[in-house]
């Protein structure tokens, strides 16, 4: 036993793939105590080194709950209760200012509390997986490793776990704990009428996805779903229309009979060079009642002197041009892209289709177009997605407009994103729109997550077939 002792302990990596319940199940005391007493199991195995660290994340954790976290989760559940407003003090004479809670700073503290508690658990259960690894070691006869063995480990084979820490930290700081506060604002009365710190926001459960199905005159309902109708439409239409353009014109430009294609590539890149949000601010001030194209219309007599077109006023006509200028800026991008898979599709494939007799359409059908779906799908998914949340393009050429009193402070060409931008920075509905948030998020994901695994691309990574 004594020459097992002298033997190197193997890497925790090889021990690494225990479960928690394992641990539990299988555990001796001290193994099973560890989840009271953090790494207690690796100070009485020889690793004070581990226990240190472990004790020092549980004591921080237990004076931090003792000092904020059990009042913080305690505000969170009521929202506050103390209005802002003026007492008067007798000691003074004078009136002093209260300034009352804070409903938006409790619930970010509570969810950060949260968020800190989920961490102290994922802590409590590497304590005990380690107390159960080293148990595990000392039975085998091998010597514990020491502190500075697993700092080397940790430079060496565990070097991915210390610099993957800042990324994970970043993540869970800036994306994980704000889109739990959206989340949750969508399940309270946080308005407009509600507004910190002069007045408080409570809980009301499901009554604003409730009210996504309220069809009155005023109703949240008689918006969304008109809104989210167009919303798929325009996101439709975008995607596709310049995926389609895009290709047909770089085959256009591609095919062996077209002279100067470096000359007529740059052509259409140099589109490119010129910032998107001035060409749709251009193309809004073009289009407009007083613009060139009216007034070119007038000249040529087409309209009357005193009449115009109004491009951006009538709803359908504005969206059909939001649609073609979005054409107009889009294409040159898919027309870069597609001209690269064109240049790489095996020459073999065409020349056995000319041998075989096939046309041009069906040497299309039958190799261009599948090759170019199977490449472009996870792109296609992604423009799709993008689409749906293209703020710029809505916002920059019509505003969401022409306004209308049949919607809930919508335009006609809103998409779901505009309107939420309308009702958090304009209107101050943030439960609203914290609603509208969370239901992009699941359109999108479910579409995305469907439409990939359906994808040839997913189904057949390694090769393409015809």
């Amino acid at each position: 036993m004594k020459a097992r002792n002298s033997k190197a302990a193997p890497p925790d990596g090889e021990a690494g793939g225990f479960l928690t319940l394992e641990a539990i199940k299988n555990g001796d005391t001290i193994t099973r105590l560890s989840l009271l007493v953090f790494g207690l199991g690796n100070l009485l195995r020889g690793q004070a080194g581990r226990f240190l660290l472990y004790i020092v994340v549980e004591v921080a954790y237990l004076v931090y709950m003792a000092v904020y976290g059990f009042q913080s989760l305690v505000n969170m559940s009521t929202l506050g209760t103390v209005l802002a407003g003026e007492e008067f003090s007798e000691e003074l004479g004078i009136f002093v200012y209260t300034p009352g809670d804070n409903s938006m700073l409790f619930l970010l503290y509570g969810v950060m509390t949260i968020v800190i508690t989920a961490g102290f658990l994922c802590v409590m259960a590497s304590s005990l997986r380690s107390a159960y690894v080293t148990q595990k070691l000392q039975a085998a006869g091998f010597k514990p490793p020491s502190l500075g063995a697993d700092i080397k480990t940790l430079l060496d084979q565990n070097l991915h776990k210390l610099l993957m820490t800042w990324p994970i930290t970043g993540i869970l700081i800036f994306t994980i704990v704000p889109l739990v506060f959206m989340v949750l604002i969508a399940f309270t009365n946080y308005d407009r009428t509600h507004q910190v710190p002069g007045n408080l926001f409570d809980w009301v459960g499901l009554t604003n996805f409730q009210a996504m199905f309220s069809f009155t005159a005023t109703g949240f309902g008689r918006t969304f779903f008109p809104v989210l109708g167009w919303t798929l439409i325009w996101a439709v239409f975008a995607t596709f229309s310049n995926y389609i353009l895009g290709m047909l014109l770089a085959i256009l430009i591609n095919r062996n009979g077209t002279r100067f294609k470096a000359f007529w590539r740059f052509m259409f890149v140099l589109s490119i060079a010129l910032p998107a949000f001035v060409s749709l601010l251009t193309m809004r001030t073009i289009f407009s009642n007083s613009g060139p194209f009216n007034i070119l219309l007038q000249q040529l007599g087409i309209l009357a002197s005193n009449q115009t077109v109004t491009w951006w006023g009538d709803p359908m006509l504005a969206r059909v041009m939001i649609i073609v200028v979005n054409i107009w800026i889009g294409v040159p991008y898919t027309m870069l892209t597609t001209t690269g898979i064109l240049q790489n599709i095996p020459a073999e494939l065409y020349e056995a289709a000319t041998v075989d007799g096939a046309s041009p359409v069906t040497t299309f059908f039958k190799i261009t177009l599948p090759y170019m779906i199977f490449v472009m799908t996870p792109y296609l998914i992604t423009a799709f997605v993008g689409n749906i949340n293209n703020f710029n393009v809505i916002y920059l050429l019509t505003g969401g407009g022409p306004e209308t009193l049949e919607y809930y402070y919508a335009g006609k060409t809103d998409l779901l994103v505009t309107w939420l931008y309308k009702l958090t920075i304009q209107e101050k509905d943030y439960n609203l729109g914290s609603v509208i948030g969370i239901l992009v998020f699941v359109l999108m994901a479910v579409f995305s997550l469907l439409a990939y695994r359906r994808s040839g691309a997913y189904k057949n990574e390694e090769e393409f077939q015809k």
